[in-house]
């Protein structure tokens, strides 16, 4: 009988989500200590890295995970990723309800960019809707992107690899910002991911990024003015149009959604109010995608011409900072390529985006897991600042389609 494997270990929380959905598509079970140890009042695991593991074993069979009483050590078993199937965790039809807290501090995309990269290599089909008082759709303080920019920013370059988009859907039911001190948000929306594959096509996105040929964009508003939207639009269009011609930018406007109280009386209140604004730039290059997102805090007091401006101006850095794949995308372009077929893929990288710290701890952690190192070169076409990263794939592969 074949001993069991050897736990990976890490520590701190920083990459939770980025390591537990590597150890589910490679099968390598992982060991976290030190988890927030230093902290003397929330030591521990964090409300939205508690929902994102009952997510985890909502999707997936056989997965068993240990946490210590202190919840700064934890141990995972990763299982087959099976999907939503009906009957076996979906309550309604083949949709899986997942419920996040209302002391949640992240925005829904937390979930959805781990569930997107696990979504190809399931066994059926994976449709989730979150709902809850603690899902937010727009941007947060903490780093996570809109619904918005997930949406054209990161879920069409699934493409690249030979999963179909057209297949991939997301519903955004009920918009909502962060509420009172950035927690909860009361939102819905709904991932419908039927985009199966037995293994990703090797990336080769290494040519010139070509030139920026429209910007598109939303502006959303929930529970405040919708006159909001023009202004945040008027003044991004003040910093874009005299670049390029073909600017358009929605607007979309919500209620504030109710959520309970939680007092006997069985009250609710209205939650999530703010406003924010999501801009993509396309290049005439396929598969180049760049974007920016700024959305009001919770505490209030920015205008929403300040909010356009940033904005504008966080999309021309992004412009910038060069290669194929922005800060928000490559992390997740990376990972697909090191699951794909067992042949080298290469990327166009700016030298900003390659040194960020999510990026250089991406490449430690795969090669932890595995995968082979990258490959690194200058760009050779009179372009400074951009790197050639050549990743080798793994061969990983949808094991519950091989099984079926």
């Amino acid at each position: 009988m074949s001993s069991p494997p050897e736990f990976l270990r890490f520590t701190g929380h920083r990459s939770f989500t980025r390591r537990l959905t590597v150890s589910t598509l490679t099968g390598r079970p992982v060991h976290i200590s030190r988890i927030r140890s230093a902290s003397p009042t929330n030591p521990g695991l964090a409300p939205h890295e508690v929902s994102f593991l009952r997510l985890l074993e909502a999707i997936t069979n056989g997965s068993s995970m240990q946490i210590w009483y202190t919840g700064t050590t934890m141990t995972y078993h990763p299982g087959l990723i099976t999907g939503v199937i009906a009957g076996q965790g979906a309550t309604d039809g083949d949709v899986l309800e997942h419920r996040i807290p209302d002391t949640c501090t992240r925005g829904v995309t937390y979930f959805l960019l781990p569930l997107c990269l696990l979504a190809p290599f399931s066994k059926a089909h994976m449709n989730v809707r979150f709902s809850g008082a603690g899902v937010i759709t727009s941007a947060t303080e903490t780093g996570d992107v809109s619904v918005d920019t997930f949406r054209t920013a990161v879920l069409p370059l699934f493409a690249l690899f030979g999963i179909p988009p057209a297949r991939i859907e997301l519903r955004v039911l009920q918009r909502s910002c962060a509420g009172p001190g950035g927690k909860g948000g009361g939102g819905c929306v709904e991932l419908r991911f039927a985009s199966q594959v037995r293994l990703p096509k090797t990336l080769h996105l290494h040519r010139s990024p070509g030139r920026i040929r429209r910007i598109r964009g939303v502006a959303y508003s929930t529970g405040v003015s919708a006159s909001n939207n023009a202004r945040m639009i008027h003044s991004a269009r003040e910093v874009l149009n005299p670049l390029v011609a073909d600017v358009h930018i929605a607007a979309q406007y919500d209620q504030a959604p109710l959520v309970p109280t939680g007092d006997k009386t069985g009250g609710k209140r209205r939650l999530g109010i703010g406003f924010g604004l999501s801009l993509v730039a396309e290049s005439s290059a396929v598969g180049v995608v760049h974007s920016a997102d700024v959305v009001v805090p919770p505490s209030g007091g920015v205008v929403p011409e300040d909010i356009g401006r940033r904005c504008a101006h966080q999309l021309l850095e992004a412009i910038a900072e060069g290669g194929c794949a922005s800060r928000v995308s490559a992390g997740a372009m990376l990972i697909l390529m090191a699951m794909g077929s067992e042949d080298v893929g290469r990327l166009r990288m700016g030298k900003q985006v390659l040194a960020t710290e999510d990026i250089v701890s991406l490449a430690r952690d795969l090669r932890i897991f595995g995968a082979s190192s990258w490959g690194l070169r200058d760009v050779q076409d009179g372009q400074v600042g951009d790197v050639i990263v050549s990743v080798k794939g793994t061969g990983v592969g949808n094991v519950g389609r091989k099984m079926a």
